[in-house]
Parts: C-alpha cells; structure tokens; sequence
C-alpha cells in the first residue's frame, strides 16, 4: 500500500504543481507586452494570460491532492515525525500561501486592469507587477524545488535498501 501511496503522492506533485509552476513563470513576461498593447479584450497576448492564469487556478486546487497522498504515505511509512519531512510540510504551506495569497491574485489583478477593469486599470504598472509577480513565482518554483530535494534526499533518515 505505501508503495501505491508513493506512486500517487509524486504523480500528483508532477501533474499538479508542475504545470502551475509552468503557466505561473510564462505568466510575467506576456505581461509588459499586454499591457504595452493597450489592454482591451481581443489581445493575442492577453487571451493566452488568461489561460495560464486558469491554469494556475485549476491546477492549484488539484494541488491539494500532493499533500493528502503524502501524508498518507508518511503515515504508512512512519516518518510523521522525521525533521525532513517537518521541514518539507512547512516548505510546502509556504509555498501553497505563497500561491494563493500572492501569485493568482496578482494575476487576477493585472487580467482586470489589462481588460478595462475601471478601479483595477487606475495606478496600474505593468512592469511592476511584472516583476512581482515573477518574484513570487520564483519563490514558488524554489520552495518546491528544495521541498523535492528533502523528499529523495531525506536527511538524518536511514536509506536502507
């Protein structure tokens, strides 16, 4: 059975946060050109943020799958209370605040105020959130990435065969 939980625990962390990982970071750079181009609805540009943005937003909700398989699978290998996985459990909240609290809705915002979004569109610097928004992604994409290291790496844990 662990053997099962493990196998669903990582193809959910590949199917899930990877391509939030992906359409977060491809979000920024489409938009200083979105932005540049005026706004509007009819945009190449735009229509393609608005679907790493829903990609973002679908994908984060299937997101919550990688968490419940592993703590499963912790369970069933008794490893809950190992410092590596303490460590990666924390990581991993911070990554999802990180997301939820910052990253969809920084792009919720740029899409509203790149569509005429009246109150969203005043003060609105594309280049600013740009930067913001593919800061937070970055810190997004490393935690998850620190988080995958501890979970092969797993240190202070015996690697028996």
């Amino acid at each position: 059975m662990n053997d099962f939980l493990l196998s669903a625990h990582v193809l959910a962390a590949i199917l899930a946060v990877g391509p939030v990982a992906v359409a977060a970071s491809m979000f920024p750079p489409y938009l200083r050109p979105a932005g540049a181009q005026g706004g509007g609805d009819g945009g190449p540009r735009l229509t393609a943020m608005r679907l790493l943005a829903r990609i973002c937003r679908v994908y984060a909700v299937l997101g919550a799958l990688v968490p419940m398989f592993g703590f499963a699978t912790a369970i069933g290998m008794g490893v809950m209370g190992d410092a590596w996985l303490m460590v990666s459990i924390g990581l991993t909240a911070i990554a999802a605040a990180v997301l939820v609290g910052l990253i969809l809705p920084g792009q919720r915002r740029a899409l509203a105020a790149l569509s005429g979004g009246g109150a969203e569109a005043a003060g609105f610097d594309p280049g600013r959130a740009r930067a913001r928004l593919a800061m937070w992604t970055g810190v997004f994409n490393l935690l998850w990435a620190v988080v995958t290291v501890l979970m092969i790496v797993r240190p202070g844990a015996s690697h028996g065969a």
